[in-house]
């Protein structure tokens, strides 16, 4: 008899669902609420769900979403992520709050933080909090002016570049330990170098890059039209998105001079994600699992989401004032969630001499159709191609420096030599 992949069951699979609860959480104390209007934001239109009305997440919200998810986590570090919308709007005494919440509730447990900006309100007293506090800041900024300037704008249209740069400066000055989070759309293909110097100049040492893809609808009376699932009526491709191929030769390009000279200097999400699975152990990214499903959101009133990505009606998990977070996490909904990233594919990925590496990347991206007529190929299938091959004979020699216990870093002058620059 047949196997019904789309509803199989691996081992993994069944050690998952009896292991120790681990999971991470993206917290949006605010919503979707933020200064900033930028073209290809997938979370502005969230508001609509809540009748744009998003209030601040409430002491008391916050304190029980504290405990539940320091209590809830069976591992001795607990790591907050706090998003947005743009987060520093609900003020500095807001975290000052949530950080003696942590510390009523943590125990023998280990506290981290991470936050998520724009950068455009910091100032002096944000900077020497984030010191004080050690949270981790990450700034979202797409690179020269130019590129960054022609999607993030302000709420009046206005540029916000400037202000970036500065306060990343005044960040340097506070000791603030940071990195970057920069999106891939139409306007980087072609200079994934130049992005990457970049980068380097403003002193971020590591870099997320994220490729854009999403589909839009003209909402009448609005300035930016309205981002919505593929397949949604009348939506098309967004103009900005970037192309499949332009990803991958923008992130082979910065790996081209990343393997060159910065191997062990600078830190690329893609470049550890990708060397991980080389390695054969896991990716730290729910992208590049072969299931996800540990990674979910908690909005502004306490409502529970599958994924940051999956923000609609029918992907709520719960509400932390009336469901178990744990319990949320370990329902059959969220298991579901999970192996469908896996179950969800066309065969032909499953067969693909890369799939140890991509593991069809992320379900939002999935909305091309494989040749032999399937759904749910990812759009960017091509663009991880061009890539994976590109770095293979790079990724093997690091993981055998890693086997024979040697630096990665070794793979420098080997790429120097192998590329003809010695």
């Amino acid at each position: 008899m047949a196997i019904d992949r789309k509803r199989s069951l691996t081992f993994g699979d069944a050690l998952k669902s009896s292991r120790k609860t681990a999971f991470s959480s993206m917290i949006k104390p605010i919503g979707s609420a933020c200064n900033l209007d930028c073209s290809y934001c997938y979370y502005l239109d969230k508001a609509e769900l809540y009748g744009n009305r998003q209030p601040k997440m409430n002491d008391e919200l916050l304190e029980e979403f504290v405990r539940q998810y320091i209590e809830a986590n069976d591992i001795p570090v607990v790591s907050f992520g706090w998003h947005g919308g743009e987060p520093l709007l609900t003020g500095i005494d807001y975290f000052r709050k949530a950080v003696e919440f942590q510390n009523k509730y943590k125990g023998d447990k280990k506290i981290e933080n991470n936050i998520q900006t724009n950068g455009t309100l910091l100032n002096r007293e944000w900077c020497e909090f984030f010191h004080e506090n050690n949270f981790l800041v990450g700034v979202s900024i797409d690179g020269p002016k130019d590129i960054h300037d022609a999607h993030r704008l302000d709420k009046g249209g206005r540029p916000t570049f400037d202000k970036i740069i500065e306060n990343i400066e005044m960040m340097s000055l506070y000791g603030v330990e940071y990195n970057t989070l920069s999106t891939i759309n139409n306007r980087c293909e072609g200079r994934g170098a130049e992005v990457y110097r970049f980068m380097k100049s403003i002193g971020s040492h590591y870099m997320q890059f994220l490729p854009v893809v999403e589909h839009t609808v003209d909402v009448p009376g609005h300035r930016r039209a309205a981002i919505v699932p593929p397949g949604y009526p009348g939506s098309r491709l967004a103009e900005w998105s970037v192309t499949p191929e332009g990803f991958g030769r923008f992130m082979s390009d910065i790996f081209d001079e990343w393997v060159m000279s910065d191997v062990g200097q600078y830190y690329v999400q893609l470049f550890d994600v990708s060397l991980a699975q080389w390695h054969g152990v896991p990716p730290g990214l729910c992208s590049f699992t072969e299931t996800c499903g540990d990674a979910i959101v908690v909005e502004h009133n306490g409502d529970v989401y599958s994924c940051d990505h999956y923000v609609y009606p029918e992907y709520k998990l719960g509400n932390i004032m009336e469901d178990d977070m744990a319990e949320m996490l370990r329902s059959k909904k969220q298991f579901k969630f999970g192996i469908d990233k896996r179950n969800s594919l066309p065969a032909e990925c499953l067969r693909c001499k890369w799939y140890f590496a991509c593991r069809g990347e992320c379900p939002k991206h999935r909305f091309d159709t494989a040749a032999n007529g399937e759904k749910n190929l990812n759009t960017l299938c091509r663009g991880y191609k061009l890539f994976f091959s590109h770095v293979d004979p790079y990724m093997k020699f690091m993981s055998e420096c890693l086997k024979t216990k040697q630096p990665p870093a070794l793979v420098m002058q080997w790429a120097r030599q192998r590329m003809g620059f010695m």
